[in-house]
C-alpha cells in the first residue's frame, strides 16, 4: 500500500470519529492528514510528510483556537433564542402581583413572569421576554 493511501485511511477514520464525537478540532487534525497525503503525493520522503502534517494540522487547530477565543461565548440555552424561539418575543402585562410576579397570556395559555429588573418599579404595559426559567418568563419593559 502507498504512503498516500495510509494518509487518505487516516483521514477518513478521524472524519469518522468526528462524526461520533462532534469534536470541531479532529476535523482541522483531519485537514493535517490530507496535507500529509498531498505531500506523499508529492513524492516528500516519510519525515517530510510527517512535518507537513503537523505542521498544517497544528496551525488548523491553532488558528481554530484563537478564533475561538477572540468570539463572545454563547448565552446560556435559557436566554439564547437559537434554543428557544420564545425569547425576543413581546408579552402584555395587565397588572403585578404582591409577589413581584405577574400572570401573561403567551401562546394561548397564562404563564407566570418575573421582571428581569426585580429594583425597577412594576409598572403595566409592554414587555419582551428575556428568558425562560424553568415554566417563568423573565420580562424586560420595551
Amino acid at each position: 500500500m502507498s504512503e498516500s493511501a495510509v494518509w487518505w485511511l487516516l483521514a477518513g477514520a478521524a472524519v469518522a470519529v468526528e462524526l461520533m464525537t462532534g469534536t470541531f478540532y479532529l476535523l482541522m487534525m483531519t485537514v493535517g492528514l490530507v496535507a500529509g497525503a498531498a505531500a506523499a503525493h508529492l513524492g516528500l520522503p516519510l519525515i517530510g510528510q510527517i512535518v507537513v502534517a503537523a505542521v498544517v494540522g497544528g496551525g488548523a487547530v491553532a488558528a481554530w483556537y484563537g478564533y475561538r477565543s477572540r468570539s463572545p461565548a454563547p448565552l446560556p440555552a435559557n436566554a439564547n433564542r437559537d434554543v428557544n424561539l420564545d425569547i425576543g418575543e413581546a408579552v402584555q402585562v395587565v397588572q403585578w402581583n404582591a409577589d413581584g410576579t405577574a400572570t401573561v397570556k403567551f401562546r394561548g395559555a397564562n404563564w407566570t413572569a418575573v421582571a428581569a429588573d426585580p429594583a425597577a418599579p412594576a409598572s403595566p404595559g409592554n414587555f419582551r421576554i428575556k428568558e425562560m426559567l424553568g415554566n417563568r418568563l423573565v420580562i424586560e419593559k420595551l
